[in-house]
């Protein structure tokens, strides 16, 4: 498959060209209950240091987080996820580190962005708080628009559910203003998907995507179904995720949001390889 050129505009006067090279986004999640990591990087300059290393080792972006998202989780208040992430972005910022602010909420995403960060990376697709996408268009920022299942009727074809989820979102985008050179979309692997098989048939079926016109980013890391396949503890699906990245490159995304950035730049490093090679795309 060959990928069209494109320029991300994103705030700050920023942009990331996506095309021959698959672009890697690191998490940071500044939580102490995340799935995978959780308290491990709760601390200002735990989260600076580990975001840090993750640009070091190849990250062209860090995702920067402060509620987990995994099932079950207890919420914190807009208050708390501020104090959490407001102080490693400032940090982050005099790095001039590449930025993503992991929110739903419009506030959360307004400071991020006023104190340094690029992108608004929203897992609830514009559907919690519609207003954070007039945020978007105010700073031009990047803003990814992740599908869930979460709290609404699903389709039972994936796609299917995918288009009908994605129209609402880019509808509120229109209505904002947002600018398409700044929107990304994301399928959600693991949000409200409960079987290996719905995350499977998404993967393999990833590329219809594209058709809605909009670059994709996908996030594969160390999820359940992944555990379900290899028998792996969260901490050890890396390999896996790994080759999941590997695939869905092959399917045409081009931002992965990971872990463990070595292995995935490396399997990606591959990927790129093989479609620049493949004479027939």
């Amino acid at each position: 498959m060959k990928i069209a050129n494109r320029n991300w505009l994103l705030a700050h006067g920023r942009t990331l060209e996506l095309a021959a090279r698959s672009r890697i986004m690191a998490i940071v999640n500044v939580t102490p209950d995340s799935f995978s990591d959780g308290g491990r990087h709760d601390t200002v300059n735990a989260a600076v240091d580990h975001a840090l290393r993750c640009v070091e080792q190849g990250a062209d972006i860090v995702d920067i987080g402060g509620e987990s998202t995994r099932p079950g989780a207890d919420p914190v208040s807009a208050a708390q996820e501020q104090d959490r992430v407001l102080p490693v972005i400032e940090a982050l910022a005099r790095h001039d580190v590449l930025m993503s602010i992991d929110t739903y909420r419009a506030e959360t995403a307004r400071l991020a962005l006023a104190s340094g960060a690029h992108i608004i990376n929203d897992v609830c697709g514009l559907q919690r708080e519609p207003e954070i996408a007039a945020v978007a268009a105010t700073f031009r920022a990047g803003l990814c628009i992740m599908h869930t299942g979460r709290g609404r009727v699903v389709l039972p074809d994936p796609i299917a559910d995918q288009r009908l989820f994605f129209d609402k979102a880019l509808a509120i985008a229109k209505a904002a203003h947002v600018s398409a050179d700044t929107m990304m979309l994301d399928p959600g692997f693991g949000f409200a998907k409960e079987t290996v098989q719905i995350n499977m048939d998404l993967m393999a079926r990833c590329s219809e995507l594209l058709a809605l016109g909009f670059p994709l980013l996908v996030g594969t890391s160390r999820k359940r179904f992944l555990g379900t396949l290899t028998g792996r503890d969260a901490a050890e699906r890396d390999v896996a995720t790994a080759a999941t990245s590997a695939l869905l490159r092959m399917q045409g995304a081009s931002v992965f949001r990971v872990h463990d950035v070595p292995s995935n730049r490396d399997a990606l490093a591959v990927a790129d390889a093989l479609m620049a090679a493949d004479k027939s795309a």
